[in-house]
């Protein structure tokens, strides 16, 4: 089988296509001049032959919504490992429902999250609101995620404020407030009035601030492997959590897995994680990647 790689050579692509060789799948690495400055028909052309697509090249505002149009004219399943709110919804609302499936947010948090909201209304029934709140320890953002973050941080001055308890910790861990691409995919099979997302205040003091484009140039183009190994992630859904290490390492297993998982089904149009996959399944599958999860 033959997955391609769009943004190959990026620092998540490079990720994505290491998870591949150690998982027997052959990958098909392309970069955006594939895309021959936005050419359609150049870019369904890259993809012929492939099972499906993975696409790693943010930001996914700027240059996202290409790769989508190229794998449902391919026939072939999608995802991508989009971070930007925005960006998730275009897709739902451009994909039509007879394509081939397509999982936006197919990333560390965006799927395991979304999983874990459904296991949690299965269990406590709809509710008028819900909170998700992601809390970053160690390592850093990427390039590639310095962009995007640039690109969204307007959408993210909302100001609130808040504050969560991790397990096994004895004092709260300040967190303001983020446009999460959860908000997007859970309200998709999860009856809720709403989702409140938050991120840890260092990484929103980082979106109030973005660095000018010509520093993220001149920044490693990511955490170096002691780094992100050593980089630990706890992610909340109202009470229920989601812990493990490495950010890009994980979202490089969830994006193969999610791509694998798709090439096999028979359902259609654009999906949330949970409408896609076995919620307890797919988690219960990345527990032996260093992830742990309870409800």
């Amino acid at each position: 089988m033959k997955i391609a790689v769009y943004g190959a050579r990026g620092f998540q692509g490079r990720l994505v296509q290491a998870e591949l060789f150690r998982r027997a799948i052959e990958p098909v690495p392309l970069g955006r001049e594939h895309a021959a400055a936005n050419d359609h028909r150049a870019l369904v052309a890259a993809f012929a032959g492939c099972a499906a697509v993975i696409n790693c090249a943010g930001p996914f505002l700027v240059s996202g919504l290409g790769p989508v149009r190229a794998a449902v004219a391919a026939g072939i399943p999608y995802v991508d490992t989009a971070g930007e709110q925005p960006h998730v919804q275009a897709v739902f609302d451009l994909v039509p429902p007879e394509a081939r499936p397509v999982v936006p947010a197919a990333t560390d948090a965006g799927v395991p999250t979304d999983l874990l909201a459904h296991l949690v209304a299965e269990r406590y029934g709809p509710r008028d609101t819900l909170t998700i709140s992601h809390v970053i320890e160690g390592g850093g953002p990427s390039r590639g995620s310095l962009r995007s973050i640039a690109g969204i941080a307007g959408l993210a001055r909302d100001g609130r404020r808040s504050s969560v308890r991790l397990p096994g910790s004895d004092r709260d861990t300040a967190t303001v407030a983020f446009p999460l691409t959860e908000a997007v995919t859970v309200p998709r099979h999860v009856r809720i009035g709403r989702i409140d997302g938050f991120v840890g205040a260092a990484f929103g003091e980082l979106l109030g601030s973005p660095p000018p484009a010509a520093v993220i140039d001149m920044l490693p183009e990511g955490p170096a492997e002691p780094d992100r190994r050593a980089q630990r992630f706890t992610y909340l859904v109202g009470d229920a959590v989601v812990r493990g290490f490495d950010t890009y390492g994980t979202t490089a297993v969830i994006a193969v897995e999610a791509a694998r998982r798709l090439v096999d089904t028979e359902k259609r149009g654009a999906l949330a994680p949970a409408q896609a996959f076995d919620p307890a399944d797919f988690l219960d599958f990345l527990t032996g990647h260093r992830l742990s999860w309870r409800r």
